[in-house]
């Protein structure tokens, strides 16, 4: 393939990974669209669980490593419920096609 044809390919892949990023943002808001009590619930208790108002330190650093992975979950679900399309597309660090 030549250089005109590796960008278009590219520039493909990456318009369907915009898209995929779009779509996925959209999922999120609709679940955790915080439009009744049962999601409020639901947020307050992943927000408990996974430490987001609170350290992840532990001496062990198993249990550490474990409470780490279970904020990282809670971050992204605060990525997607709080960012643009734009702002979640710059965390991936690809140039746009």
């Amino acid at each position: 393939m030549d250089d005109a044809g590796d960008s278009n390919a590219y520039k493909k892949v990456v318009r369907e990974a915009e898209q995929l990023v779009t779509v996925r943002k959209a999922q999120y808001c609709r679940v955790f669209n915080g439009a009744n009590k049962d999601v409020v619930a639901v947020l307050e208790d992943l927000a408990q669980f996974c430490r987001a108002h609170s350290s992840t330190y532990d001496p062990d650093p198993r249990l550490a490593d474990r409470l780490d992975g279970r904020r990282e979950v809670w971050l992204r679900l605060q990525q997607h419920l709080q960012l643009t399309d734009q702002q979640l597309w710059s965390l991936y660090k690809i140039p746009r096609s």
